[in-house]
C-alpha cells in the first residue's frame, strides 16, 4: 500500500502543507507517524479527495452536461487566431489547455483572470504511474 507524507498529500489536494496539516488535526483523514512523519495512507488520502470533491460541490446548481471531469481554475492565456483560440487554465497544481473557435472565447467573455471550468470528456485517457 502506497503511502504519502503530509507535503505529498498537500501537493496531491493541490493545498498548503500548513492546509494539509490542519485537516489531519481536525481528522478530516487519518494519519499516522513513521519516525518524525506524519503519513497518510493511500487509500484513506483517495477516500478524502472524493469526500472533499463532493462537499465543494454541495449547494451548486448542477451543469447540464456529461462530461463529468471539471476542472475548475482561472484563465492564464488566451490566443486568438482568425477562426480558432487557445485558452490555458490553472486549475490547482493543473494546467489545462483547450482549443477551440474563436466565437466560443468572444461568446463567453473568456479572458485572463476569468474564471472557468475546464470539463474533459474522452474515449482515451492516459495515466502514468507517478
Amino acid at each position: 500500500m502506497e503511502s504519502y507524507t503530509i507535503g505529498q498529500a498537500a501537493r496531491l489536494l493541490g493545498v498548503s502543507v500548513d492546509t494539509a496539516r490542519r485537516w489531519a488535526d481536525a481528522e478530516r483523514f487519518p494519519t499516522r507517524r513513521e519516525g518524525a512523519r506524519r503519513m497518510v495512507d493511500g487509500p484513506d488520502l483517495a477516500a478524502f479527495c472524493v469526500r472533499a470533491a463532493q462537499e465543494a460541490g454541495e449547494g451548486e446548481e448542477a451543469p447540464y452536461t456529461s462530461a463529468r471531469n471539471a476542472f475548475p481554475g482561472i484563465v492564464t492565456a488566451v490566443k486568438l487566431g482568425t477562426v480558432d483560440a487557445q485558452v490555458e487554465i490553472q486549475a490547482g497544481p493543473h494546467r489545462v489547455v483547450s482549443l477551440l473557435t474563436r466565437e466560443a472565447v468572444e461568446e463567453l467573455g473568456l479572458e485572463v483572470g476569468a474564471q472557468a471550468v475546464a470539463r474533459v470528456k474522452s474515449t482515451s485517457v492516459f495515466i502514468d504511474r507517478a
